[in-house]
């Protein structure tokens, strides 16, 4: 794909997120199952192409003498950070109820592997609120989910942002533009976006900690 299209694309994807709030399609993450639930599920597979994401966990330069070196957390730092987090989900905006179904369930099961405690939409003692936008376009054979989870404080401040984009082959191949390229999402994309989003999550925390 040329330079300019991409850049027309994500153009594009920037103004329908902006527009995001009036979407229609919005799934309510307490539906799925209650937070309590403790048997976790295996993470869902996935073939799709994940592009770098923005957010990145701490990492240590050795290269060099004069190299700068940030200590990573311990797993037992990290483990106590994650076990004081209350995570509460947000209703998913820009995605059909299909493809949030699965997103937002692997949220939640991610999350309990992670240590991290999910918080009711009701729950007032919620430490971060997640709340996603999302979009779909359909091109050829394959249909691409861009997605930006914005992170906040309990006040309303945002605290961090996380996006990126997941491109895999449609599942239906009678999938078009707009709100029709959902139908070419396969569960196991909208998995893996909730797999990655979590895993951010956590490094954003071991990050913010360190």
């Amino acid at each position: 794909m040329r330079r300019s299209h991409v850049t027309t694309v994500s153009l594009l994807v920037a103004l329908a997120l902006a527009a995001c709030t009036n979407a229609k399609d919005v799934l309510e993450p307490s539906a799925i199952t209650p937070p309590a639930t403790s048997t976790p599920a295996a993470p869902g597979s996935t073939a799709a192409t994940i592009p770098a994401p923005s957010a990145t966990a701490p990492a240590t330069t050795t290269a060099g003498a004069s190299a700068t070196t940030t200590t990573p957390l311990t797993s037992a730092q990290s483990a106590a950070i994650l076990s004081k987090t209350r995570l509460q989900i947000a209703p998913i905006v820009g995605a059909s109820v299909e493809a949030a179904t699965p997103l937002t369930a692997e949220l939640q099961t991610r999350a309990r592997q992670r240590g991290i405690t999910l918080a009711g939409s009701a729950d007032q003692t919620a430490t971060h609120v997640l709340k996603g936008y999302f979009s779909a376009i359909s091109e050829g054979k394959d249909t691409t989910v861009i997605y930006v989870w914005d992170v906040y404080d309990p006040a309303g401040n945002r605290l961090h942002r996380i996006n990126g984009q997941m491109k895999a082959p449609s599942v239906n191949s009678g999938a078009g533009a707009g709100a029709d390229s959902w139908k070419g999402v396969s569960p196991a994309t909208m998995q893996a976006i909730a797999d990655q989003t979590i895993d951010q999550f956590a490094a954003f925390l071991g990050g913010k900690a360190g």
